[in-house]
């Protein structure tokens, strides 16, 4: 990939930080976040796209189900913030331009929930899928990080892996113990906010458990991966020690890195996304 960001990249990083929330770099401001989200009562996902329930879950549909590939999208925002139009539209795009039967589960999220809950949700999920060909475990940023703790526990309840994995800026590590970590070059995300927000998630767990940062866990047996990350977002170095360890368990896998580029950048609309799709294409054909 080119090492110039687009005019548009340019563009779009402005504007992110612009709106990033102020309780990425506020401990106050996201404790204050944390408890209103407490308080508020959850409610189905409202949205144009097709939903159905799965075990009282929503899960959104795009695609046909006798598509050549299936996705079982596990979307981000921090484990705290529901799926939102952005991840919508990537969906129907995967379905369109990957002849793929996508799935986006509106899975139980923090601070009403913790991390045991959505392994016991999506697993469930997973065993009505784990028979189909061609199937592809997706994330983005937090949920990117869901997937391969979800696939090292796989093993522990003798359940197949996918076919293959893709993230995009996967959250590999919510103890964020690998400082320093440069919050002014991530126009999204912020170290302080994340701490806290991780601690929530884990709930009893310690935020180095690998069923909440599978940067700690046993990646051996797991399927060929294909991971994006930018240059400039805040999780590249965790990344990038992660891909160092799914090597060193003998796992398969690339890194293609935006130069430049900022958190879950594939899922914007700028030339760059463009090519990370052409990727996927290839990947998925190999």
């Amino acid at each position: 990939m080119s090492n110039n960001k687009s005019f548009i990249a340019k563009i779009e990083e402005t504007v992110l930080k612009f709106l990033k929330p102020e309780y990425m770099d506020s401990k106050n401001k996201a404790d204050d976040f944390i408890n209103d989200r407490l308080n508020t009562q959850e409610k189905p996902v409202k949205s144009i796209f097709k939903s159905f329930d799965f075990n009282g879950m929503q899960v959104f549909t795009f695609g046909n189900d006798n598509a050549q590939n299936t996705i079982l999208y596990i979307h981000g925002g921090a484990y705290i913030s529901e799926i939102n139009y952005q991840h919508f539209i990537y969906c129907y795009l995967l379905a369109r331009k990957l002849n793929a039967h996508v799935l986006a589960p509106v899975y139980p999220l923090a601070p009403k929930h913790s991390a045991n809950d959505a392994f016991e949700a999506i697993t469930e999920l997973y065993k009505s899928l784990v028979q189909k060909n061609n199937l592809i475990l997706m994330g983005d940023s937090a949920g990117g990080g869901f997937v391969y703790s979800f696939c090292q526990y796989l093993k522990t309840v003798n359940l197949a892996q996918p076919d293959k994995i893709i993230t995009f800026s996967p959250w590999v590590d919510i103890s964020m113990s690998n400082p320093p970590y440069n919050s002014s070059d991530d126009p999204i995300l912020g170290e302080i906010g994340l701490k806290e927000i991780g601690k929530s998630w884990a709930g009893d767990l310690s935020t180095k458990d690998y069923r909440v940062s599978p940067l700690f866990g046993d990646n051996t047996d797991l399927a060929d991966t294909l991971i994006f990350a930018g240059e400039n977002e805040i999780f590249y170095s965790d990344i990038r020690k992660y891909v160092e360890n799914l090597k060193r368990d003998g796992v398969n896998v690339k890194l293609v890195t935006g130069a430049k580029l900022f958190h879950i950048y594939p899922l914007f609309p700028i030339p760059e996304a463009k090519n990370v799709l052409n990727e996927i294409k290839r990947y998925l054909v190999d």
